[in-house]
């Protein structure tokens, strides 16, 4: 039985909406517009770095035509600095390293440009962790679209997947996918917990392996009945 865990990036694994927020107001900068605030710009975060950047030109009052031109200098200044201030959530090197030693694979499934999550892992030290990395440039569709999960699946050559992450989009990607979705409470979530459709929630790393055994025996058990 091989067994996949799959994470998303930002707000998940990372804390990284400084480092979007500086790329973002240097871009807001060049065009003589004001800066947007931490929280404003950690809203925006979810859908794919095209989206956030439509979301800003539309509180910035910038011109739509404009958007294929200010999403590449975004991911350029991102691209130029992105992990300055982007750190990983506590627990979550040692959480990897437990899941990996217990034989699980593990994979990133990002609506965040592939390129840029892999030189984010990289940088943080994580990239030797995961076995496939599936960003929101590599498909057509992006999540909640359940196809790139899936295909970090494959990729995996998963038998079974758990899904890992922290805002609607998740959950609802691991619902149209069919897979089992872990909540952390702690990244760019929108609404209330209860919300949004969730196997087990947890606020720290450290505890996500213990989450993972009990639901896997409860699943052994259930198969041998």
């Amino acid at each position: 039985m091989r067994r996949a865990v799959i994470f998303d990036l930002d707000g998940t694994l990372v804390d990284s909406a400084a480092d979007i927020q500086a790329a973002v107001n240097r871009m807001l900068a060049e065009e003589q517009r004001a800066p947007l605030d931490l929280a404003q710009v950690t809203r925006f975060i979810g859908n794919g770095l095209p989206r956030l950047v439509e979301r800003v030109m539309a509180v910035s009052d910038l011109a739509p035509e404009q958007h294929g031109r200010l999403t590449a200098v975004v991911l350029a200044h991102y691209n130029a600095g992105g992990t300055a201030l982007t750190r990983p959530y506590p627990g979550v090197m040692q959480a990897l390293t437990v899941l990996a030693a217990r034989g699980h694979v593990l994979g990133v499934c990002t609506n965040k440009p592939e390129g840029a999550a892999r030189a984010v892992l990289t940088d943080l030290g994580l990239m030797p962790l995961f076995q496939a990395v599936v960003g929101g440039d590599r498909l057509a569709v992006t999540k909640p679209d359940p196809a790139p999960l899936r295909l970090c699946a494959e990729e995996l050559e998963a038998d079974e997947v758990a899904f890992v992450g922290d805002s609607e989009v998740d959950a609802a990607t691991s619902e149209a996918a069919g897979v089992p979705f872990l909540l952390f409470t702690e990244g760019y979530r929108k609404g209330p917990v209860e919300a949004m459709p969730h196997r087990a929630a947890f606020a720290d790393f450290h505890g996500l392996p213990g989450l993972l055994l009990r639901g896997e025996a409860g699943e052994d058990a259930a198969a041998r009945t």
